[in-house]
């Protein structure tokens, strides 16, 4: 059995679209913080269950209710999600952290260090990317999705 995670970042008050055919099969979507508006997240919500946390830019009323940093259990899989890679203060490794995902630099990145994934998704902006995520009991597959963009 596998579940499918979709990840996505820096948003900032855009929604693409054509994000959504993107991201339908998703059981889960985790938006990396620039989040924009509370607009956006009731759009991914229509898609799958959205695990989010605040960005550097995610300010007002409706993003209090977003913590700057947040951990998801997946197949027994510990991913951590935090807007900045700067605003971690610990080693992930030693906290049994699988992967740790973030955005902010608007630069897709998938990177592994000491047996951690580090992933970066990139922005829905330009060029829109994202990543896909596939997690079974005894793996993590990642990979970058790059699509058009398409504000229609």
């Amino acid at each position: 059995m596998k579940k499918v995670i979709s990840v996505v970042s820096d948003t900032h008050n855009f929604f693409v679209k054509n994000i959504v055919e993107a991201l339908e099969g998703s059981d889960l979507i985790i938006h990396a913080g620039d989040i924009g508006n509370q607009a956006i997240i009731d759009k991914l919500e229509k898609i799958a269950k959205v695990v989010a946390v605040r960005g550097n830019s995610d300010y007002g009323d409706w993003a209090k209710k977003y913590f700057w940093h947040q951990s998801v259990n997946v197949f027994g899989k510990n991913i951590y999600v935090v807007h900045d890679l700067e605003d971690i203060d610990f080693d992930p490794k030693e906290k049994g952290i699988d992967m740790v995902v973030s955005g902010h630099t608007h630069k897709p990145k998938i990177e592994t260090i000491d047996g951690v994934i580090y992933l970066n998704p990139g922005a829905i902006l330009t060029p829109t990317t994202f990543a896909r995520v596939n997690v079974t009991d005894d793996n993590i597959g990642c990979e970058i999705i790059a699509i058009g963009f398409s504000t229609k």
